[in-house]
């Protein structure tokens, strides 16, 4: 299968690509220097739901497709999107700015979404049963939900995409979706391809937009759209939950973190630091699964935050399509002063910088790999999601102060464990209030695997057979007793 990437940068509605009505651009910048390379259109709330109509109007027939069929569009998609996998990251980097190795790996796991729900539209399964007090059967079939919108964040652009539209597509609804306004030309180049891999005119639409919170309103309050998936910040998540609410709309909500890691007394403190270096500069720390808090058994904190020290220090930072570069840019201005203020009040607290600290004397939104150690618990940096790359260390006399410390927060995405103990592990884990956790490894993320969180950290969950059901309905049917 060939591969065409010419890029559009107009909108997506009902299979022709055209612009906002206003006429309007939204400009793109290169947060490793803070120019604009690019413009998308910028559509206002009559686009979107022009989007809206165009998704409904294509409901009932993508419903009816054979889930084969369906699964043959995202197959084809994935191998179209493993074709361009070069053009994609590249794409990935110049508007977001993470390394171009790191870019490369997300093009390929955002396309793994598309393969892993190729194989699931096939598998959408029902019941049927006896009633219990006889006289009948139960019959459960699944339905699509129906018409989808999907609000997609910029950190990771390809990946939350596909996370979101393929099993949408799987299920047979259809869907608007509406990137983020910092990072809008991926998504643009992979729905692209979608068209491309035979996707029918209005099954995907595409609404990029500086009015983010006007479009996806007047979207959610049409009565055609009967679900929203968020990817985002809990405070904008509670917004969106609420408006939802007055219309009840199906949610799923994929939203901050404030991810323990957690480093028992008996853990590998070399292995620990390996995987501490994974956990926290993948994307550069701007990922809601990031390691955030540092909590390690005093008997080995200041061996480990040296040790992590020593290691951020030497991470190479540059432009993402530098060769040579591990460490990017973060994502504006807004990002660094945030962290500024985050060290500051850590600072203040008693905490000592043993690396880095600084935004580095550059152009763009550069900061240096950070560790401290000494942290306070009620630190803000302990607190709040740093989103960058900035360890705190936080020394813990035992395993129920550590718990204590890993469950006081609003958040439950992920926890990350370092134990020798495999029992003790699984006994922590199961104690911190997380939807995941990482047992002696930096990474949980897998298209075949729940991803979600607890408490404010999200409803719902993506990827996995589990995020299928987001996507469905099931249907029961009271059928008489059969008779010969």
């Amino acid at each position: 299968m060939s591969v065409s990437t010419s890029l559009q940068t107009d909108l997506l509605i009902g299979g022709k690509w055209r612009p906002a009505a206003s006429a309007g651009r939204l400009a793109v910048h290169d947060p490793s220097d803070g120019s604009v390379f690019a413009e998308v259109a910028d559509a206002g709330a009559a686009d979107a739901l022009d989007a809206v109509e165009a998704a409904a109007a294509a409901g009932a027939e993508w419903a009816r497709t054979a889930p084969r069929e369906r699964a043959e569009v995202l197959r084809s998609g994935f191998e179209l999107m493993r074709e361009a996998r070069e053009e994609i990251a590249r794409t990935i980097t110049r508007e977001m700015g993470k390394p171009l190795a790191e870019a490369r790996g997300e093009a390929a796991y955002a396309a793994e979404f598309l393969r892993w729900f190729s194989e699931e539209a096939v598998r959408v399964d029902g019941d049927y049963r006896r009633m219990p007090a006889g006289g009948g059967r139960m019959l459960v079939v699944q339905q699509p939900v129906g018409v989808a919108v999907l609000v997609t964040p910029w950190n990771f652009p390809a990946a939350m995409a596909t996370r979101k539209i393929g099993p949408a597509l799987a299920a047979g609804c259809t869907v608007v979706l509406k990137p983020a306004a910092l990072t809008p030309l991926t998504s643009l180049l992979i729905v692209g391809l979608l068209e491309q891999a035979g996707l029918p005119p209005g099954v995907v639409n595409v609404v990029t937009t500086s009015a983010s919170r006007e479009v996806v309103a007047a979207m959610v309050e049409d009565p055609r759209v009967r679900k929203l998936s968020f990817t985002g910040s809990t405070e904008v998540g509670r917004e969106l939950l609420a408006l939802a609410g007055r219309s009840v709309v199906n949610v799923s909500m994929e939203l901050g973190g404030n991810a323990p890691f957690l480093v028992l007394a008996d853990a590998d403190v070399e292995a620990a630091v390996e995987g501490a270096l994974v956990a926290k500069l993948r994307n550069g720390g701007e990922a809601c699964t990031a390691a955030n808090r540092f909590l390690v058994h005093e008997s080995i904190a200041e061996d480990f935050a040296t040790a992590l020290a020593a290691r951020m220090g030497d991470v190479r930072v540059g432009p993402g399509l530098d060769d040579g570069s591990e460490l990017g840019p973060l994502i504006d201005e807004r990002a660094c002063a945030k962290i500024d203020g985050l060290l500051d009040d850590a600072r203040g607290r008693g905490a000592r910088v043993l690396t880095g600290g600084v935004r580095l004397e550059r152009s763009g939104f550069f900061y240096a790999p950070t560790v401290l150690d000494g942290v306070q618990p009620d630190a803000s940096i302990v607190r709040d999601e740093i989103f960058g790359p900035v360890a705190p260390v936080v020394a813990f006399a035992d395993e129920a102060e550590a718990i204590a410390i890993a469950n006081d927060t609003e958040h439950g995405l992920v926890a990350y464990i370092f134990t020798g103990d495999l029992h003790r592990g699984l006994a922590v884990g199961e104690a911190i209030e997380t939807g995941m956790v990482g047992l002696n490894r930096g990474i949980v993320s897998d298209p075949a695997a729940p991803f979600g969180g607890v408490k404010q950290s999200g409803v719902g969950r993506e990827g996995g057979h589990h995020g299928l059901l987001e996507f469905l309905e099931p249907k029961y049917f009271a059928v008489d007793e059969p008779t010969l």
